[in-house]
């Protein structure tokens, strides 16, 4: 029997009990990763994505952590090491949006998504770090010491009106991934993003409930559909993996060729 690409890993995957972290972590579990689903308001959730998990023959358990407070994340390290003694694997998903125009903002809801999305991938990536350095290296397990994947967004690059606090947040992870990958890249720990376009979650849920909403979407879309969690699971995998073992620094973007401009399709 082949050995499965994340054999004997732990990862733990935030924001994993709906959405793209809930796929992720299935697929992980399904190529042998040891999976922490994190999750910050849904229990039952989360113990679905985990149930689904053991009932793949995979292995698991969930635990709390609201990512931007720092005593969460040192505590959900903590247990994770407790209980399967390493981290090999972090895939830095937790997100949310609290849209609004920019000039009726309100600090609260830059604070929160600031403190979510960029914040809190900044204290899990910490964590992470120090714990392949006190570890080291494994080799019968990963070419690498250690994996970061941050989930960032097509909005790292393209601007978005009404979303400030979101682009700029995925702005920031992008900068915040590409300096970390080159400051750990001597210690083999390899860091990359993955950007996804319009994927049919709960958090774009008004995108594409509709099919006037649905058919004004893909007019943002080459590929004339809107993107799938199974999408995302794949290169998340791979960026895990030892196939992608060079890859250091990048943003591998999912997005059905959102970043093509499609606005110059018919203007050849």
């Amino acid at each position: 029997m082949d050995k499965k690409k994340l054999q004997d890993q732990v990862a733990i995957v935030t924001g994993a009990s709906s959405g793209i972290g809930a796929g992720i972590a299935r697929a992980l579990a399904r190529e042998g990763a040891r999976v922490v689903v994190n999750y910050s308001s849904s229990p039952d959730k989360a113990a679905e994505v985990l149930k689904e998990i053991h009932d793949g023959g995979g292995e698991g358990f969930t635990v709390k952590a609201n990512v931007s407070k720092e005593e969460d994340v040192k505590a959900m390290f903590a247990e994770t090491i407790k209980r399967y003694g390493t981290v090999d694997i972090l895939i830095n998903n937790a997100g949310l949006q609290k849209d609004a125009r920019f000039h009726e903002m309100t600090l609260e809801e830059w604070n929160q998504v600031i403190g979510i999305n960029l914040t809190g991938q900044f204290l899990c990536a910490r964590e992470a770090i120090k714990e392949f350095m006190r570890r080291g290296m494994v080799p019968e397990r990963s070419k690498s010491m250690g994996k970061i994947i941050c989930i960032s967004s097509v909005h790292e690059v393209i601007p978005w009106a009404g979303h400030a606090n979101y682009a700029a947040s995925k702005g920031g992870v992008m900068m915040l991934m590409k300096t970390i990958a080159q400051e750990y890249a001597p210690q083999k720990i390899r860091i990359n993003s993955i950007g996804p376009g319009a994927i049919r979650t709960p958090i774009n849920y008004a995108a594409w409930q509709t099919p006037q909403a649905y058919n004004q979407l893909l007019k943002l879309i080459p590929a004339k559909r809107i993107g799938e969690t199974e999408d995302v699971n794949g290169a998340a995998v791979w960026l895990a993996s030892d196939d992608s073992e060079y890859v250091n620094g990048i943003t591998l973007f999912v997005d059905g060729g959102m970043l093509l401009y499609p606005g110059f399709e018919d203007n050849g």
